[in-house]
């Protein structure tokens, strides 16, 4: 009696993940010496805001010390960050933790 080979086959169905890139954050820390003016009005070159939050973004640097100005994807940050910079601000970034 001759054997017959059967061929099993196994099918795995793969779905592919897709992860999001996490945010980042820009951050303007206080400095003894740049005046609060000239942050709003920096703010509101840089970011297009509003002079009310441009001011209200700066007296939170004033008050604490540093403040988130913009979150978004990392080549943005980096490019607002730099535009900051150039401005005399000391700006920093940072991950949005999970």
């Amino acid at each position: 009696m001759a054997r017959v080979k059967t061929a099993v086959e196994t099918e795995t169905k793969t779905r592919p993940e897709t992860q999001l890139s996490r945010p980042w954050n820009v951050i303007v820390h206080d400095d003894p010496v740049t005046l609060m003016t000239y942050v709003t009005k920096v703010l509101m070159q840089v970011f297009a805001y509003a002079e009310s939050k441009a001011r209200t973004l700066m007296m939170e640097v004033h008050k604490t010390g540093r403040s988130i100005v913009w979150t978004g994807g990392r080549e943005q940050a980096e490019l607002y960050a730099q535009k900051l910079q150039a401005h005399h601000l000391l700006t920093t970034l940072e991950i949005v933790d999970d």
